[in-house]
């Protein structure tokens, strides 16, 4: 039998988290952060997600003094070059057409910040996924189903673009949007969660 021992905050308003938390049996608030995702002048894609993570856990916690604040950045790869969210078919389509039997890297940044102790974790992890070939007729139909438009390089790897992908190497919730193996870990250091016996 699960016990989660203290409530804490999402600072993010995706339904992808929110749901995958659900998934492991958390209970939590969801107070999304007003931190602007820009890049820093000579900022590494890593440096990025670890800091603005912490940014939108930090500007959170600091509104609900002694609550715990989960903070999460999603950013995908490609030869160097972020893939942002898709605003039109045309950008969806551009992007999708480089991933297309390429690899790409999701990076993902996750914090656990409270007001009083200050970030307890501030993690980075990545995953490397693998696109085969995607037909013309194939990548018309999907971009006409509009999953593309809320995510990180034009893509769901939980949804329809499964039958994209060849291959996972790392997280497979990280490329949804959330770590939950080093999440888990890292809620129940803080005494946030516990499942049966703690143990």
């Amino acid at each position: 039998m699960k016990r989660q021992t203290t409530p804490f905050i999402l600072a993010s308003a995706s339904p992808r988290r929110r749901h995958l938390l659900a998934e492991i049996g958390c209970t939590f608030e969801i107070v999304p952060s007003d931190v602007e995702e820009v890049f820093r002048a000579d900022e590494t894609p890593e440096e990025h997600v670890l800091r603005l993570s912490r940014e939108k856990a930090e500007s959170v916690a600091r509104k609900r003094p002694g609550k715990w604040v989960l903070g999460a950045d999603t950013i995908v790869l490609i030869n160097g070059d972020v893939l942002g969210k898709p605003e039109t078919k045309d950008d969806a389509r551009t992007m999708l057409r480089r991933l297309s039997g390429n690899d790409h890297v999701v990076l993902t940044g996750f914090a656990l910040v409270t007001s009083e102790k200050g970030v307890a974790a501030n993690e980075l992890v990545r995953s490397t996924v693998t696109f085969r070939e995607i037909p013309d007729d194939e990548l018309e139909w999907y971009i006409e189903t509009d999953e593309s438009y809320d995510k990180a390089g034009a893509y769901a790897v939980q949804g329809i673009a499964g039958m994209f992908i060849r291959s996972i190497d790392g997280s497979y919730s990280n490329v949804i949007g959330l770590p939950l193996c080093e999440v888990t870990d890292n809620l129940k250091e803080a005494g946030i969660i516990a499942y049966g016996n703690g143990k």
